[in-house]
């Protein structure tokens, strides 16, 4: 599997719960999410100025995905409610069948964009290590099905390497829209 075939294997609505675990702060969370990913339009203005800011051939909008979500979220012991939604252009930059980078509009851990190196193991797991300023972070997706993936997640110092976030959702694919 290529990163493309992956994308396209992800393509559509995905209900997602994840639990986060927070050692820094020693704190749990659980995530409720909708996520929607799609193939981008080869017209889509969004996806080109992208393409033309970070100086990739706008050729590439044929590889373009984007991913957007609404999550609800129950942070800590005070149960404190948190929503969020967002957006996020992914471009995979193919370096050989199961390697490259990805340059993402906004990361999975900051909200910043981000280029990101990933690779797809021979079981079609896909690994995706981003770097930031001064925190690292591995997700791990893979499918179990069709319609239903696994996540993970390890956020790590830079400065000392130590684990200061992890994270596993399941993700079902919702069925309504095919």
């Amino acid at each position: 599997m290529n990163i493309k075939e992956f994308f396209l294997k992800s393509v559509g609505e995905w209900n997602s719960m994840r639990s986060g675990h927070s050692l820094a702060f020693q704190e749990f969370e659980e995530i409720r999410s909708k996520i929607k990913i799609s193939p981008s339009k080869p017209n889509d203005a969004r996806v080109i100025k992208f393409l033309k800011d970070n100086l990739i051939t706008t050729k590439a909008v044929n590889k373009a995905f984007l991913i957007s979500w609404e999550a609800k979220s129950e942070w800590g012991e005070e149960n404190q409610n948190g929503n969020s939604s967002g957006e996020s252009i992914l471009v995979p930059i193919e370096v050989s069948k199961t390697e490259g980078k990805i340059v993402r509009s906004v990361g999975y851990t900051e909200a910043i964009q981000v280029v990101s190196l990933y690779k797809i193991l021979g079981d079609g797991t896909l690994i995706i290590y981003s770097e930031y300023s001064h925190i690292c972070t591995e997700e791990r997706i893979w499918f179990i099905s069709n319609n239903l993936r696994s996540r993970s997640s390890v956020t790590r110092s830079l400065d000392s390497l130590a684990i200061l976030q992890t994270s596993y959702a399941s993700e079902i694919r919702s069925l309504k829209n095919q």
